[in-house]
C-alpha cells in the first residue's frame, strides 16, 4: 500500500516510506547536463518547490539509494559527493532585523558543524564566505548552494514597507556572497514565491538564469495530466476527471499545464471538491492593494501584462498583475509577440481559485459574512427560479451597508464598473458561469450569467450621468444582445440595473424574458 505525501517535503522520507512520487529527476538532470550553474525559480506556495530542492540536495550528496528506478538513477555520477549548503527561510516568521540576524547565525553555525569546518569571522557576510571556502577546501569538492523560500522574510513583512526594505537589504548582503564565491561553487539553485529584480536583491549575480518562464521547465513543480493519471492510476477509479480538471488544473508557466500537488493529494484523500490550496494562505495584502487602487474585480478575468511587468517585484513598486501571477491567483492563458515585445494574458487557473478568491474579496466587502451568505442563498434561489423580484432588495441592502470611507478621495460611485463588480463577485462566488464584457456583433454585454437552463443578460447604468438614463433594459433590447444566445437552447432573461450615484445605491431593477416563439 502506498501513501499520499501530503505536506511532506523530504525526498528521502518519500522514497523510504513508500509514498507516491511523481518523478521530477529528469528536470534535475536537465539543469546540470550542459554545465548550468546558477538558477532561479519562482513558483506559488505549496507547489513542491521545497521537495525539488531536497531532491537536488540528495543527488549532490550522492545518495543513490533514494533514486532507484527513477530517471536520474543511471544518468548521474554517484561516485562524487559534494558539500551542500541547503538554506531555507520557510519555517516561522521573521519579525525584525534582529530575528533575521539570529536566523543567519543559526544557519551558518549549523552548516559549519555539519560540514566539519570552523567559522572565525564575526559578520554574517564574512562567515558565509568563510563557510563556502572552507567547505570546498575541506571536502576537496566545489560547494552546492540551495536556497528555498529566499524571499519569505520580505513577504512576511510586506505590510510594513520600511521593515520589508530592511529585510531586503539584509538578504541582499547575504546573497551577494554567492557571486564573490564563484571559484568555490559547483551549483546554485534559488527558489521562492516572488521574483525580485536582480538589481534589488541579487546585485552582481548577472549570470543567475531565471527558469520561471522557461517552457522546458514549465512542469518542474506541480503534476501534469499525464503524471497524475499514471502515478495515481490505482486510486483514480470512480473519479470524475473532467470535474477534477475544472477544479484544479490550469496553472501555466509556458510548458504543460499543471495541477497544484497539495490540491490533488487532499482531493484524492477526501474525495471532495474543496479549496484546499486557497485555504493555506490568506491574500489580505492583495485585497488591501485592490481596495487602495480601486481595481475593478471583473478585470481579473482577463488582464494584460508585459514580460517585464510579470518579472518585476519590489517593495518600492508592487504591481497588482505581478503579485497576482507570482502568488498563483492568476496564470498565463495566452502569449503573443507585439513586435519585439512579449505580452501575456492572465486569468484564473481554475474553478477553485476563481470561486475562492472572489468569495474572499466579497467577505472583505461585506464585512458581515453571515449576512453575505444569506444573500448568496437568496440570489441563487432567485436566479434558479427565474424570479428576480427580490434581486433589487438584496443588492440595495448590500450597497446601503458599505461604509462611507469607501467613497472618500475617489468617485467610484460614478462608474458603472464599480457596481458591476459587486454583482460579479456575488455571482462568481456562487460558482456560476459568469462572463464580463461579453462580446456580441452589436457591442458588449456588461455581464452574462448562465445557471442550468437559464441565461441572464445584465446591463448596468448610472442613471444621473448616463445618456441612457433610466433605459438600461431598453439598451439590451435595442442592441439585441440576446441574439447571441438564441441557439443555446436556454431561457433568456434581460435584466436592466440602474444606480443613482448621489444615493450610491440601486434605483431600479427591470427584467423580462425573451419570447422565443418569434424565432421558431
Amino acid at each position: 500500500m502506498k501513501y499520499l505525501p501530503i505536506g511532506i517535503q523530504s525526498f528521502n522520507i518519500i522514497r523510504e516510506e513508500n509514498y507516491y512520487y511523481v518523478d521530477k529527476t529528469g528536470f534535475l538532470y536537465d539543469l546540470v547536463k550542459e554545465g548550468g550553474k546558477y538558477y532561479f525559480l519562482s513558483r506559488p506556495r505549496r507547489f513542491g518547490k521545497s521537495l525539488f530542492v531536497d531532491t537536488l540536495n540528495r543527488a549532490f550528496l550522492g545518495q543513490k539509494e533514494y533514486f532507484k528506478g527513477l530517471y536520474l538513477e543511471n544518468r548521474w555520477d554517484w561516485s562524487i559527493s559534494y558539500p551542500v549548503i541547503s538554506i531555507s527561510f520557510g519555517a516561522g516568521v521573521i519579525r525584525d532585523r534582529d530575528d533575521l540576524d539570529v536566523k543567519f547565525d543559526y544557519l551558518l553555525k549549523t552548516h559549519a558543524r555539519n560540514l566539519g569546518v570552523e567559522l572565525t569571522f564575526k559578520t554574517v557576510r564574512e562567515q558565509f564566505l568563510e563557510l563556502i571556502e572552507n567547505a570546498a577546501k575541506s571536502h576537496q569538492q566545489k560547494v552546492v548552494v540551495l536556497v528555498d523560500e529566499y524571499d519569505k522574510p520580505i513577504l512576511d513583512n510586506i505590510n510594513n514597507p520600511d521593515l520589508a526594505i530592511e529585510m531586503r537589504e539584509g538578504l541582499k548582503n547575504f546573497y551577494s556572497v554567492i557571486k564573490d564565491s564563484d571559484q568555490y561553487i559547483k551549483f546554485v539553485f534559488i527558489t521562492g514565491v516572488s521574483k525580485f529584480s536582480k538589481v534589488s536583491l541579487f546585485s552582481g549575480l548577472n549570470n543567475l538564469e531565471d527558469i520561471t518562464l522557461n517552457s522546458s521547465f514549465g512542469a518542474i513543480c506541480g503534476y501534469t495530466e499525464e503524471e497524475l493519471t499514471e502515478v495515481f492510476s490505482d486510486i483514480l477509479d470512480g473519479v470524475d476527471m473532467t470535474k477534477v480538471r475544472t477544479w484544479y488544473n490550469g496553472y501555466n508557466w509556458l510548458g504543460k499545464r499543471v495541477y497544484n500537488p497539495f490540491d490533488i493529494l487532499l482531493f484524492l484523500k477526501n474525495r471532495e471538491f474543496k479549496n484546499y490550496w486557497f485555504e493555506t494562505g490568506t491574500p489580505s495584502f492583495l485585497i488591501k492593494l485592490i481596495q487602495e487602487r480601486h481595481f475593478l474585480i471583473p478585470d481579473l478575468e482577463c488582464m494584460e501584462a508585459s514580460e517585464g511587468l510579470l518579472g518585476s517585484f519590489d517593495v518600492n513598486e508592487i504591481h497588482i498583475e505581478a503579485l497576482l501571477f507570482q502568488t498563483g491567483y492568476l496564470t498565463i492563458v495566452r502569449k503573443r509577440h507585439l513586435g519585439e515585445r512579449i505580452q501575456y494574458t492572465l486569468s484564473y487557473p481554475n474553478l477553485e481559485v476563481r470561486i475562492s478568491l472572489i468569495d474572499y474579496i466579497l467577505n472583505f466587502l461585506c464585512r458581515d459574512v453571515v449576512k453575505k451568505e444569506r444573500n448568496q442563498l437568496r440570489i441563487f434561489d432567485a436566479l434558479h427560479s427565474g424570479n428576480l423580484d427580490n434581486l433589487r432588495d438584496i443588492f440595495y441592502s448590500f450597497f446601503a451597508s458599505i461604509p462611507h470611507d469607501w467613497y472618500r478621495k475617489n468617485r467610484i460611485e460614478k462608474y458603472e464598473g464599480y457596481y458591476a463588480s459587486i454583482f460579479y463577485c456575488y455571482f462568481t462566488a456562487l460558482g456560476l458561469d459568469v462572463v464580463c464584457e461579453d462580446t456580441t456583433n452589436r457591442g458588449r454585454i456588461d455581464l452574462s450569467v448562465t445557471i442550468e437552463n437559464k441565461i441572464y443578460i445584465f446591463e448596468f447604468k448610472v442613471t444621473d450621468i448616463d445618456i441612457y438614463a433610466g433605459k438600461a433594459l431598453l439598451q439590451i433590447k435595442k442592441k439585441k444582445y440576446h441574439e447571441k444566445y438564441l441557439d443555446a437552447g436556454k431561457r433568456i432573461y434581460l435584466v436592466g440595473v440602474e444606480f443613482n450615484s448621489a444615493e450610491r445605491n440601486i434605483s431600479a431593477v427591470e427584467w423580462e424574458t425573451v419570447d422565443m416563439t418569434q424565432f421558431r
